[in-house]
């Protein structure tokens, strides 16, 4: 398949302050998108400029839901080139999503030289300052007009992209996290370990309840039994437990997340024993009393890692160390997965593609 490049008329203004960068706001100038029929495949790929689409009201998302996404970065470099981190497991996590939720598969070769290419167009966007980034989000929604529960026979795969401030304005800070003791974020057989918006739209009203009561994040727990750990927020949630690793098993109900595995992998590198067990609730609050549980982080792409600083679950409240200062173990692995990403420290696993 051909990609066609659409010529712009206008280009938009750029943030020249990037200590006013925000997540999520400001898009750039062009986005890529192709077309599916069934019965004709993938077509009409091109990178255009970024304008709304046109819906049909009737269109199968905006009823049944059928929506995946990806995200992922661009990091500019000292030497002022831009790298990707880990693209092509994104593009096949992407397609794992596309099965599980019915949606045709895309090619990963053309999706990611696509991607590169969409880059190079917008390298101007790509920030400078130290922790910004340029943040990529891949997507398809079923656009095929039809009120009927059935997989639609037609779509829309894109990509947009937008410069992105550094998460972490004044520093690496823990966070306070409450456990949720009602709502659950999936269930077994469920679509927990896909990466579809009905799972976190799920996700709001405890975010919101956690958020009037003061914390950052809520931490999932398994819905069967209501005991052991599964994520935090919209990241998986590691431990640092009898001075080994230990993270929920991937079983089907938590995001099998980029990150977490790059955490998972440097860890080793740091001699580290890695677990990948369910924790349980009870677990951490003893692990906190007697100093087993010395620290515990999320990893996601927007955030890389938070470490936490203190637990919550019902009437009871468990504080790492002194509950503001970032461990020894999360700072460590924090500095190293983002000075592999930004070019500061070699990277020996390959995960960077640079531009």
């Amino acid at each position: 398949m051909d990609l066609q490049i659409l010529p712009l008329e206008k280009l938009k203004p750029h943030i020249d302050d990037e200590s006013k960068l925000t997540f999520g706001k400001q898009f750039t100038d062009r986005m890529f998108v192709m077309k599916y029929k069934t019965g004709q495949g993938w077509h009409d790929a091109r990178i255009q400029p970024y304008q709304p689409f046109s819906l049909d009201p009737a269109a199968m998302v905006l009823h049944y839901a059928q929506e995946i996404f990806e995200g992922l970065k661009a990091f500019r470099r000292p030497d002022g080139r831009i790298a990707l981190f880990r693209p092509m497991d994104n593009f096949r996590r992407f397609n794992h999503s596309a099965r599980r939720m019915c949606m045709p598969e895309i090619d990963e070769a053309f999706m990611l030289k696509s991607l590169k290419e969409l880059i190079r167009l917008e390298a101007d966007w790509v920030p400078r300052s130290e922790g910004t980034s340029l943040y990529i989000r891949p997507a398809m929604i079923a656009s095929e007009p039809m009120l009927g529960v059935r997989p639609a026979d037609e779509y829309l795969c894109y990509i947009i992209v937008c410069p992105v401030g550094a998460y972490y304005k004044g520093g690496l800070a823990p966070v306070k996290i409450w456990i949720s003791d009602h709502y659950v974020r999936a269930a077994d057989g469920g679509t927990g370990e896909v990466k579809t918006g009905g799972n976190y739209a799920a996700s709001l009203l405890a975010a919101r309840e956690a958020s009037a009561n003061g914390y950052d994040q809520v931490l999932w727990l398994d819905a069967k039994h209501k005991k052991y750990v599964e994520e935090v927020g919209s990241m998986n949630i590691c431990f640092i437990y009898d001075g080994k690793l230990v993270t929920s098993p991937l079983a089907g109900t938590i995001l099998d997340g980029i990150t977490r595995r790059s955490i998972l992998a440097l860890a080793k590198d740091l001699g580290m024993e890695v677990e990948q067990r369910a924790l349980s609730v009870e677990e951490i609050f003893s692990g906190a009393e007697s100093g087993r549980l010395s620290e515990a982080f999320g990893t996601g792409t927007a955030v890389v890692v938070s470490p936490v600083g203190q637990f919550t679950y019902l009437d009871r409240t468990a504080v790492l160390g002194d509950g503001k200062t970032t461990g020894e173990v999360t700072r460590k692995l924090y500095d190293t997965l983002t000075g592999i990403q930004y070019g500061r420290v070699p990277d020996p696993h390959g995960w960077v593609d640079l531009l």
